[in-house]
């Protein structure tokens, strides 16, 4: 089911997008205030869809692939703004409203047409699953700052930088903001996993890491400790440190989907 609240929801982040993109190109400082309140304004209408599909499944929003995509995409847009107002940069809202175009289009075209039967949890399983889903969005947001910094790097390189170039943020910015996505992620998988196991102790009365979905996640959660120690160190910061970034996040959707759907029996969508 598709409500309207995820039509509504969707067109203030195509308004956004534009708004920004005007903004990129302009540096009219009104359309990249417009630009964030249509943001804004779309992670409200958001927050209300999810809400929405809840009583619908009479369960967490988010208990299928289809709600988990949903609240991936609405965490993304949260973690985003957090930034942009703590680091005063909107050049980079651009991508970011383009990819939630993207994603939340995707989500509506697969969304089920019969809601699922709710099962037990609670809210420690809740809490589990959107301080993970928190995690894979900040992740998310810190692998498309880091492709805008091997972008923008290479074009300095080649010494033919446009107009717009220029106004992104330097690449010491990008980098910055890379690394506090980074470590968002990281303190929300941190929490998410041990939420996790503190369910799982009490559903079997036991701990148990032998699920592939468990395994990859602390693989995951290794990586990007390392890429945070390797982007402070002088010879790996920069360039570097930015594709260890970006193929750490290839992980991280390999484990959102591939393993989701295929190797775990305990964390399979339903």
């Amino acid at each position: 089911m598709i409500g309207a609240w995820a039509y509504i929801n969707l067109a203030l982040y195509v308004l956004s997008f534009v708004l920004y993109v005007r903004y990129l190109y302009t540096n009219n400082r009104w359309a990249g205030v417009l630009a964030t309140t249509a943001l804004a304004a779309g992670v409200l209408a958001h927050y209300v869809a999810l809400m929405e599909r809840s009583r619908w499944t009479h369960t967490v929003p988010y208990d299928d692939l289809y709600g988990s995509m949903s609240l991936f995409a609405w965490l993304l847009a949260v973690t985003y703004l957090g930034l942009e107002v703590y680091h005063a940069q909107r050049a980079v809202g651009a991508f970011v409203t383009l990819l939630l175009i993207v994603w939340t289009g995707m989500v509506m075209i697969f969304a089920p047409t019969s809601a699922p039967a709710p099962p037990a949890r609670g809210p420690l399983f809740a809490l589990h699953v959107t301080l993970n889903t928190l995690a894979y969005a900040a992740f998310g947001l810190s692998f498309i700052l880091s492709l805008i910094y091997l972008i923008q790097n290479r074009v300095l390189k080649a010494r033919r930088p446009g107009l717009t170039f220029w106004r992104f943020p330097a690449l010491d910015v990008l980098e910055r903001m890379s690394r506090s996505s980074v470590l968002v992620g990281l303190v929300a998988l941190g929490l998410g996993v041990s939420f996790g196991f503190v369910w799982q102790h009490r559903l079997s009365g036991q701990f148990s890491a032998a699920d592939p979905k468990i395994i990859i996640t602390l693989v995951i959660f290794a990586l990007y400790i390392a890429y945070l120690w390797l982007a402070g160190k002088a010879g790996w910061r920069g360039a570097r440190a930015a594709r260890i970034c970006a193929f750490n996040f290839v992980l991280v959707l390999f484990s959102y989907t591939f393993v989701n759907l295929y190797l775990t029996n305990f964390h399979r969508y339903l």
